[in-house]
């Protein structure tokens, strides 16, 4: 395959055609299904699926068939099936389209609706995560063809719930069973890595728990000068609840069930991907003037953001603002709990382990509901094949000048641990131009435009060499 046209090809769509439409999906207030509950009735789901496929039909890729599915009361999902020019079994390719709420506190002249190019970057709320990987995955293949190469079959799934947990996905793989057929290779781009310098290929997921915890103590606020004292606080209550789960000292999880023991193969990767991109761990976050992160050892943090369980409190209901505060002791609160778990840890277990610790001998008799309550698994990447390792290395070389780096992930991809449970002999490339600073989930969220390129250019040789493997 020719390398000079793949990636001028590339760069042409990406100027011409991927940038201006990328863009106008960022307008499309696609807020995942969880962040609106009456996301049928507002139809920016819809909006989303629409506007990809209207792109996608312009392309007129040979016999190549663009469909919307709908399961009823699930959200859309999007495929673009594409016949290969090779017999060597099927390639899924995935992304999203489905966005985080906006959030407040965009810096000036950004908004999470209104796309901005600035100094090679694409600003906009599911610019990175992950608007851009339906394109990519269709660019990559109109590449290979440009340039002579040969791509087996090759279907792009675009779904539109990942950011809530991928709650349709199961039943949508089940129906499309049999269209989908022998997939063994599974290319996903909604992650990225340390830097913007080489290819990063995730090679595990974590799992996830998430609940919201409420403690009730009265039926109704009361005085806090008289009832202090005589009626405990929902808040310490839901302290020593909480101790229960974690040592707020350390952040270490106390629960076994949410503990794995490290494989040894994956800390010498964190070692190694902390030796690839020296300080991009402690600095790619915002920390306040003084402030550290938890140890000072970066492959440390690797593990801990990729194999070690956490928690994070990320909702709370039953406060006041601060100037609405009165002399009011509290009936209630209610946090929003996330955990993170180990990508081998049986997320049902975890929950069930958390769910007794939370509502068992409860201090003062306070009543204790749980609601929202959410599990999902992680995933562990099986070893490379040789042709997918040797592939990786030419990348690596040819396309970024820097060898392919490994990573653990610290977030979920839900669809990837049902991938592997129901393609066990494929291989997975989970890879995308996501860095640690990119912003996804928060304000200011943007795409490094010159990554995405460099990425696509690596689907396609990618896509290349499965299809050549055995020759």
């Amino acid at each position: 395959m020719e390398q000079t046209t793949v990636r001028t090809s590339i760069q042409d769509a990406w100027s011409s055609s991927v940038l201006p439409s990328l863009s106008e999906l960022v307008r499309i207030p696609a807020v995942s299904q969880n962040f609106d509950p009456e996301w049928a009735e507002h139809g920016q789901l819809h909006a989303a699926v629409a506007h990809v496929r209207d792109w996608l039909n312009a392309r007129k890729l040979p016999g190549a068939r663009v469909e919307i599915v709908q399961l009823d009361g699930r959200s859309p999902l999007l495929l673009l099936d594409v016949p290969g020019t090779a017999d060597a079994g099927t390639v899924l390719l995935y992304g999203h389209l489905d966005k985080q709420p906006p959030m407040g506190g965009w810096s000036a002249g950004l908004d999470p609706w209104e796309p901005v190019v600035r100094d090679g970057k694409l600003f906009g709320r599911g610019a990175a995560d992950d608007g851009y990987a339906g394109y990519a995955a269709t660019t990559a293949i109109e590449a290979v063809r440009a340039a002579g190469g040969t791509h087996s079959r090759c279907v792009v799934l675009l779904e539109t719930g990942e950011e809530s947990g991928s709650p349709d996905l199961p039943a949508y793989l089940e129906q499309l069973r049999d269209q989908l057929g022998a997939v063994n290779l599974v290319v996903c781009l909604d992650s990225g890595g340390n830097d913007y310098e080489r290819l990063w290929l995730t090679t595990s997921l974590r799992g996830l728990v998430s609940l919201d915890v409420t403690v009730r103590v009265l039926e109704s606020g009361q005085h806090s000068g008289l009832a202090s004292g005589v009626v405990p606080s929902s808040f310490r209550v839901m302290r020593q609840l909480l101790d229960r789960v974690e040592d707020s000292t350390t952040g270490e999880i106390l629960l076994p069930e949410l503990n794995v023991r490290v494989p040894e193969n994956r800390v010498a990767e964190a070692r190694s991907s902390a030796d690839a991109a020296p300080g991009a761990i402690r600095g790619a976050f915002p920390l306040v003037a003084g402030g550290r992160p938890v140890v000072a050892d970066e492959a440390e943090l690797v593990l801990n953001n990729s194999w070690r369980p956490t928690l994070s409190v990320i909702g709370a209901a039953g406060f006041p603002e601060p100037l609405d505060a009165g002399n009011v002791l509290r009936p209630y609160s209610t946090l929003t709990l996330s955990f993170r778990l180990p990508p081998t840890a049986d997320a049902s277990a975890a929950l069930a382990a958390v769910q007794r610790a939370l509502t068992t001998d409860v201090p003062y008799g306070a009543e204790v509901t749980l609601s929202r309550v959410e599990a999902q698994g992680g995933w562990n990447a099986p070893d490379l094949a040789p042709w997918l390792e040797a592939t990786l290395d030419t990348v690596g070389d040819r396309v970024f000048g820097a060898p392919c780096g490994t990573i653990g992930l610290g977030g979920s991809i839900p669809f990837m641990g049902l991938l592997a449970s129901t393609y066990p002999e494929a291989q997975f490339v989970i890879t995308g131009a996501l860095g640690q600073d990119s912003n996804a989930h928060v304000p200011d969220e943007w795409l490094h435009l010159d990554q995405a390129q460099r990425v696509t250019e690596a689907v396609a040789h990618i896509l290349h060499a499965h299809a050549t493997r055995n020759l």
